[in-house]
Parts: structure tokens; sequence; C-alpha cells
């Protein structure tokens, strides 16, 4: 391991040691893998706890995961619905919709520790985070939630770099945000776009595309983003990926020429914050 990323690493175990004591919001990510990983490293076991919010708005693929990684290194894991749609402002999607959805999963992790005997709650923002619209960012630092990635100067590539010494599966695993993401704001978020979206990527996942999103416009319009070089690739399976994606309840289907790219939604934004 390079020097400087052995010093990161050691830096971040020792912010984690301070703590005595951590339940970390896990997702299986990239970023929060790394982060259970580095606390179950350097805490006693039962001073370290994962939980993980379930809910429309996660993959599915993605709570098999996370369970999976904890049975395998030991780790306390507990688990919880979260009802986001029953937050209006999340259901309506307003631009902060972020902000309130974190607060009410954060809430939840907190009271979760408490009860578990776990002063301090970790989640896994990195550096990178601390550009473009991310109002949820507000909720962390109102509930006093620790972001330890971030203060050891972690960034993704460093972060990937750090899980492949490790061994972590997650060293080269795509980047996916909650799916709610993937809806225009202002356009209300439903159980059936969730799992229209959901089964979208799913499906472009087994055929081999990584990195991707599968956006929704109007209840019936998907766009597909992938990375740029995989574009024609979509086009060569155009037959099938329309068909099956009128299966899922599209309309239309369209493909994204400029690709992949994190926060697209955000690009309808007239400004930050609006």
């Amino acid at each position: 391991m390079p020097d400087g990323l052995e010093r990161k690493y050691e830096a971040l175990k020792d912010i984690i040691a301070g703590y005595g004591s951590a339940a970390v919001a896990f997702s299986a990510g990239v970023d929060s893998t790394l982060l259970l990983k580095a606390a179950s490293d350097v805490l006693p076991t039962d001073k370290v706890l994962a939980v993980t919010a379930k809910g429309v708005m996660i993959p599915q693929r993605e709570s098999g995961e996370a369970e999976e990684f904890c049975r395998d290194l030991g780790i306390r894991h507990i688990t919880f619905e979260a009802d986001v749609l029953s937050i209006d402002e999340f259901r309506k999607n307003v631009p902060e919709r972020c902000y309130y959805c974190k607060k009410a999963i954060f809430s939840k992790i907190k009271g979760i520790a408490a009860d578990n005997g776990i002063g301090f709650v970790l989640e896994g923002s990195n550096m990178d985070d601390e550009g473009d619209f991310r109002p949820g960012h507000k909720a962390i630092k109102e509930l006093k939630v620790y972001s330890p990635l971030r203060e050891a100067g972690l960034y993704k590539s460093e972060i990937r770099d750090l899980s492949e010494y490790l061994g972590l599966k997650t060293a080269k695993k795509p980047s996916y945000a909650c799916l709610a993401s993937r809806f225009v704001y202002n356009e209300e978020i439903t159980p059936k776009g969730l799992e229209m979206v959901d089964k979208a990527e799913q499906l472009l996942i087994d055929k081999g595309f990584g990195q991707l999103r599968v956006r929704i416009h109007g209840g019936n319009m998907a766009r597909i983003e992938v990375l740029p070089d995989r574009i024609e690739d979509v086009l060569k399976q155009r037959e099938e990926i329309l068909r099956k994606l009128m299966e899922y309840g599209f309309s239309y289907v369209t493909l994204d020429l400029k690709g992949y790219r994190t926060g697209s939604m955000n690009e309808t934004l007239i400004s930050v914050g609006k």
C-alpha cells in the first residue's frame, strides 16, 4: 500500500478508535463498507453495530449484500423498514427531499444506537461529496452524525484503492444512490415508479453495464444513462431492452447521449437550494 494511502487509513482508524463505540449506517456500498471494515478492525466486537435501512427506495440486491458482509465478519447487524413515502416532502420529491429522508432515517439509527449502548453514529460521506447539491448533509450535521472518511481526507478513488488492498468485494462496485434520485424534482415518487426503475436497472446490471442510471420522467418515460463507451452496446440490444422496459410499465424509452453522470437531475435546478 502506498505510504500516503496507508497514512490516511491509519488516520481513519485513529478517528474511529477515538469514538470508543460506533453504529455505522451501512448500505453495502463502497464507502460504508470500508467504514464498517475499519470500525470492526479497531473497536471491540460489542462496540460495533451496522444499521441498514430497508425500503422501497433501496434496490433489493443491496439488502442481501449487507447481510452477507456482516455475517462474514461477525458484525452485529440491525435492519429496519424506513417508510419514506409517508414523508410528504419525500413523496412530493421537493428539491430538499434528501434532507427530510435523512433526518428521518438517521433519527431512527440514532435511537437504535442508543438502545444498544452505542454512543456515536457514523456515515460514509467522503471528500468527493463536498460539491453538487446535497441537502442531506444538513440533516447529518443537525443530528451530529459523524463522517470519518471525510475527516480523514479520503476521496472516492482512494476508498476504492484501500478497498482493493483490503480485499473488499466492493472495490470495483458501481455507485448506486437511492432510487428516489431517478425521479424529476417535484414529480411524485410512487411505489410503482420505484419498482419500474429498480427492475430496469437490474436488467442492465445483469447485462453487464455496471455504472448506470435509469431516470424516470412523467411516470412513463425512461432515460437510460450508461458510460459513454457503452452507449453503442445499448443500441445493439435495443429491441430486447425496449421490450423489457415496456413490460415493466414504461411507455417511452430513451438513451441519454451525454452518458452516465452523478446528479443529472440537479441539472434542472435553476440554482442550488431551489
